[in-house]
């Protein structure tokens, strides 16, 4: 009888336990789908511009209902509803044929990730990416973020009030990074009660290059954690390793060796203190000196060419750092001889494993 009595109140726990997941409305699943992944590969290899739109099947699950218009430095994104469940899908486009766009990924000066764009004279757009103050992002991407969102969080209202409370924001390349910060995006509007609280977001950044700093790293891996934001890549891409990253002493947390190391130093007996002091700074200097360079060449020329397409847009205060990382739960699509076969390395053509082709190709050959 006893056995009887446990029996029955373990049914019951979890018979009340999956109801009060089913009632809350979500449908999406924490944790990497494969199969998802790749339908989301089919519906972002939709954009038809993209460069490395390859043969890739159609979507099975998803239709395409809404583009966007094309603003900022040549940004767009989609709007996909599932077929038979209540999920959306923001696909946001990756870089195109024009020299604008491949501007935006030129423009990698780091700006603080909460602070304001003035993207024209009448457009402020105030963002909130990152509690921790020395959290940084690559600006070109911002703008981007920022360009598609007035037409973006429209149509992610009107989708909620249809009932859909389930989104996904997936991007290949440039489209992946831009997700990374709309994603935290939303999180800021969430916060501030601009969305509604009992939305689900999902994340898949595929092939992206990195954001922003470790500690905006730190914060969007907090945000998505438990299994809701995936960064997909394939090991022999050399885009997930962009921007170049320069660490200096002063992208360190607050306790750190450094700090006071010339403190130090002439605590020391002449000539050790000598000694030292000038092999310190012979560590010290050129990276700032390389850094100073990356924000006149990544910053402040870049930003001279991107207002001939934004006329108006006005120049930010760059983040004094390049310290890029990697950010969200790296999932690896690991190439292998067969793999090699069919994507063989290319001296003409640096995108050949930075094409949907491979990704997909990789995907349909993962084991969980």
């Amino acid at each position: 009888m006893k056995l009887l009595k446990s029996l029955f109140t373990f049914c019951l726990c979890f018979y009340l336990f999956t109801f009060s997941k089913n009632v809350s409305g979500s449908v999406l699943k924490a944790g990497f789908d494969i199969e998802e992944y790749k339908e989301l590969l089919k519906v972002s290899a939709r954009q038809l511009d993209t460069p490395w739109k390859m043969k890739i099947p159609d979507p099975q699950y998803f239709q395409w209902t809404y583009r966007s218009p094309v603003n900022g430095l040549d940004n767009r994104w989609d709007l996909w509803i599932h077929k038979s469940e209540k999920v959306a899908v923001l696909s946001v486009r990756g870089t195109t044929a024009h020299m604008v766009s491949w501007l935006e990924n030129f423009y990698a000066a780091m700006v603080p990730a909460k602070g304001d764009l003035q993207l024209s004279n009448t457009q402020k757009f105030h963002y909130e990416l990152a509690d921790n103050p020395k959290a940084a992002v690559h600006v070109g991407w911002l703008i981007g973020m920022a360009s598609i969102c007035q037409t973006m969080i429209p149509k992610v209202d009107s989708c909620y009030k249809a009932g859909i409370h389930d989104f996904i924001i997936m991007g290949h390349s440039q489209g992946g990074a831009i997700a990374f910060l709309l994603r935290s995006y939303f999180d800021y509007l969430r916060r501030t009660k601009q969305l509604p609280q009992d939305i689900t977001i999902k994340t898949y950044c595929s092939a992206a290059p990195k954001p922003g700093n470790l500690y905006y790293a730190y914060d969007y891996d907090h945000l998505t954690r438990s299994g809701w934001g995936f960064t997909v890549l394939n090991t022999e891409d050399w885009v997930p390793e962009t921007p170049l990253t320069l660490q200096t002493v002063h992208d360190f947390n607050t306790v750190n060796p450094f700090t006071d190391a010339q403190k130090l130093i002439k605590k020391q007996k002449f000539p050790v203190n000598l000694v030292f002091n000038i092999g310190y700074k012979r560590l010290r200097n050129p990276g700032y000196k390389l850094l100073r360079r990356y924000k006149k060449y990544l910053g402040d020329m870049m930003y001279k060419q991107a207002i001939k397409t934004m006329t108006e847009m006005q120049k930010p205060p760059f983040y004094n750092s390049f310290c890029y990382m990697p950010a969200g739960t790296i999932i690896v699509l690991k190439a292998d001889a067969e793999y090699f076969r069919h994507f063989p390395d290319s001296k003409t053509n640096v995108f050949a494993h930075h094409f949907m082709d491979p990704y997909l190709y990789l995907a349909e050959r993962y084991v969980p």
